[in-house]
């Protein structure tokens, strides 16, 4: 258990295989996934499908794009347009931009998204703490409503940095329920007297799985029939469970950005059953 980086968990898995030993690792690259070597990260796949899917169901039909031009931003790219196609959502607009730089490219897209009458009712935005900002300043300058277009993100939304900004306000987006890692966030302090990195949880589950397999069945509970359990497990960030392909399905919930703070909107299912 334990590889982060997507080159470490990639190497893990070519040492593990030939064993027969299964890999958990925590890097959000799913491309390192593969049957054996398993993800317990947050991945952006799931999280784009969660607020799509969610917006949808709001109502929403069209959306606008605007993706940094990054590993994780490709990906989100590439997973909105398959989300987009299964929920009949139209793109109405998608522009690209370096890391840091939006401003060119929020204006090209302003036709679609400013003014009285925007051609989106949507707008994607992966990014995080560090960009969006930067993203929120010049959206003003286009004549972005939020009240009018809604905002749509990621779990790295899911910060203070974010939170504060008068742009994002009314904005959505998906990521684990919050209060799971508050709570193990309390029982940590109470423990070792500091605070916990937010990634602190996917190492308590990885290691709290493992001694629970093998307290039930001992050594033959790691094989690929028992990770890959569709009913999944229960963790600390919520319910979760393994792909055959190596990728997970996590319960989402939906927050919405209100004076600051996120509020959850639509809750994280309970259970994860086949074909979720």
């Amino acid at each position: 258990m334990g590889p982060l980086f997507a080159g470490s968990v990639q190497a893990a898995g070519q040492a593990a295989r030939p064993m027969g030993k299964p890999v958990i690792g925590f890097s959000t690259d799913a491309s390192v996934a593969t049957r054996g070597v398993y993800l317990l990260s947050f991945l952006v796949q799931q999280e784009v499908d969660r607020i799509v899917s969610f917006a949808a169901a709001q109502g929403r039909r069209s959306v606008a794009a605007l993706i940094p031009e990054t590993t994780y931003g490709r990906v989100a790219e590439a997973r909105l347009q398959l989300a987009a196609a299964r929920q009949g959502m139209r793109i109405v607009a998608l522009e690209r931009y370096p890391a840091g730089q939006p401003q060119a490219a929020v204006q090209r897209m302003a036709h679609a998204i400013g003014g009285t009458a925007p051609q989106a009712d949507t707008l994607f935005m992966p990014e995080g703490g560090d960009g969006l900002p930067a993203i929120a300043q010049a959206l003003q300058t286009a004549g972005f409503n939020a009240q009018q277009v809604k905002p749509l993100g990621t779990g790295l939304w899911n910060e203070p940095r974010v939170l504060a900004l008068p742009a994002l306000q009314g904005g959505w987006f998906a990521a684990p329920d919050n209060r799971g890692f508050e709570a193990f966030a309390e029982r940590y302090r109470a423990r070792y007297n500091t605070e916990p990195v937010r990634l602190a949880t996917l190492s308590y589950d990885a290691v709290t799985l493992a001694a629970a397999l093998a307290r039930m069945q001992g050594a033959q509970a790691f094989n690929d029939g028992m990770l890959t359990t569709p009913a999944g497990f229960a963790g600390a960030d919520g319910v979760f469970r393994f792909n055959p392909d190596g990728t997970n399905d996590r319960a989402l919930t939906v927050q919405e950005i209100r004076g600051g703070a996120a509020v959850a909107i639509s809750g994280a299912p309970r259970t994860l059953v086949a074909g979720n």
